[in-house]
């Protein structure tokens, strides 16, 4: 497990970043590899600690630590240390079908689950996965897997995010036939138009599908299934059904109309313009001002409201547009920079998280910008119904409610709100067409543990089972519904769900 000694003769190296006042120039990842040797030198940091957590996924006061694909991290860190990278990619991908996508955007449970980072700094756990993928990818170890036998069962994947992807990738190396039908005109769901470039760049997830093409999966897009074609037309061709469409019904803020208030737009719907512009024109801020043909944030004061992941991109990605300012508003305390000792490791640390949009906030306008425990309490407008201001609260919480504190009051500019509060579940028309029942979440209903949902020959997984979650979770959900439907449809499973 990497060298005996290691965590005490190297020190933990990040991948580098382009600097800021370069890379807000376009919209290019800007994560720069370290060199083969120091790579190797990370890999070496993983002791032997006899129980690594970091493989565990366990759940530790209602939150995870650990990775939910039970990746065998100390295998392939060993396996990288010694210079064995086809091997350790070998290793990866028995529990991983796309490393290249957690390699970019997964939050890192494991590294937050390494005992190197009880008393110190954790392994690079992260920026070794994407090295070992990307190594593979350019030195030819990954290969179109194309089943010898197919098993004669068909199978529809209505969704081509995280989740469907993985459950189309098992099921077609298990030799059933696999058609993943995709709603937008391009496979990957929110990979594809919820992260931004600079984030993912979009040539990864086309230079997987394409494999995947390869080894004998078909994708149909422009298709939306309970609309386009009904629920009754895929179950006479198909033998099984997974339903895998996210958790994409946006929450709304109170008095965020966007048909009477111009200027209020959903955060996905924001990120998903930019991105299909992108796509169509190329990656630097000037091609993308080339045209008019998505929500541009340039001059403008923009306001985000939501402080996760997606909160992040929308601040990024209009620093990239050209805004005349960002700030960003949370209704929650902000976490402490530490780790509180009603929070020890192994759990999920609960500190202060400043991420690349954070950072490009901070060295462009010269302060961070989020305001916690913060609200929109109006919304102010000229004549035409343009939205020029706000009115901002502080808010406290009473037993769960929310309320504003009087006199918190205070006026900011605002030509743009980016609304990145989070989702309420699924959009219905799918669930509906399948006569599925959802849960008080607004979810697809299953048992506990099990992804089969009220009607029969129909599983689902990821984000329209869980609800709002990780792509790794999506992936992993994906796995197992995979697994699941494998059973089902031939009596007996060898996929593999960790």
């Amino acid at each position: 497990m990497g060298k005996t000694t290691g965590f005490l003769e190297y020190k933990r190296e990040n991948n580098t970043d382009v600097p800021v006042k370069e890379r807000i120039t376009n919209f290019r990842e800007f994560h720069l590899p370290l060199s083969d040797e120091k790579r190797m030198e990370q890999g070496a940091r993983c002791m032997d600690c006899g129980v690594p957590f970091c493989q565990s996924a366990m759940r530790l006061k209602g939150m995870v630590t650990g990775c939910p694909l039970h990746n065998m991290i100390p295998e392939w860190n060993d396996a990288l240390y010694h210079g064995h990278t086809e091997h350790a990619l070998a290793r990866l991908v028995k529990t991983s079908n796309f490393p290249e996508f957690t390699g970019r955007v997964c939050p890192a449970l494991c590294e937050k689950a390494c005992i190197n980072g009880e008393h110190g700094d954790a392994v690079t756990v992260h920026d070794n996965e994407l090295y070992i993928i990307e190594k593979g990818f350019e030195n030819g170890y990954v290969k179109p897997r194309i089943p010898a036998i197919r098993s004669g069962k068909r199978v529809a994947v209505i969704g081509s995010g995280p989740s469907g992807l993985a459950a189309a990738d098992e099921l077609n190396r298990r030799g059933h036939t696999v058609t993943v039908y995709e709603r937008d005109d391009r496979p990957g769901g929110l990979l594809m138009y919820g992260i931004p470039n600079m984030k993912l760049d979009k040539t990864v997830i086309e230079r997987r599908v394409n494999l995947m093409k390869e080894e004998g999966v078909t994708f149909l897009t422009g298709i939306d299934v309970g609309k386009d074609i009904t629920s009754e037309e895929i179950l006479k061709e198909y033998d099984a059904v997974i339903l895998a469409c996210g958790a994409k019904q946006a929450r709304s803020l109170n008095g965020a109309d966007s048909e009477k208030i111009h200027g209020i737009y959903n955060a996905v719907d924001f990120l998903k313009s930019t991105t299909k512009a992108l796509l169509q024109r190329g990656v630097t801020v000037e091609e993308l001002m080339k045209g008019k043909d998505f929500i541009s944030a340039r001059d403008k004061h923009v306001v985000v409201v939501g402080g996760g992941d997606t909160g992040n991109d929308c601040i990024g990605t209009v620093i990239r547009h050209g805004c005349k300012s960002v700030t960003a508003l949370e209704m929650m305390p902000a976490p402490p920079a530490e780790r509180s000792a009603s929070n020890p490791w192994p759990e999920w640390p609960k500190v202060l998280k400043t991420d690349y949009g954070h950072e490009e906030a901070i060295e462009l306008f010269g302060h961070d910008p989020r305001i916690y425990e913060t609200t929109v309490k109006e919304y102010i407008t000229d004549k035409k119904g343009n939205l020029k201001k706000i009115v901002i609260a502080k808010v406290s919480f009473k037993d769960r409610k929310m309320e504003l504190v009087k006199g918190s009051e205070k006026e900011i500019p605002c030509d743009m709100l980016l609304i990145a509060a989070g989702f309420t579940g699924c959009e219905r028309y799918t669930a509906d067409a399948f006569d599925v029942k959802l849960t008080e979440r607004n979810t697809v209903q299953t048992d506990s543990d099990g992804y089969l949902t009220s009607k029969d020959r129909v599983f689902v997984a990821g984000d329209m089972r869980r609800g709002q979650s990780l792509v790794v979770w999506a992936i992993a959900e994906g796995r197992a519904c995979a697994a699941e439907a494998d059973r089902y449809l031939m009596g007996y499973t060898n996929l593999r769900i960790s």
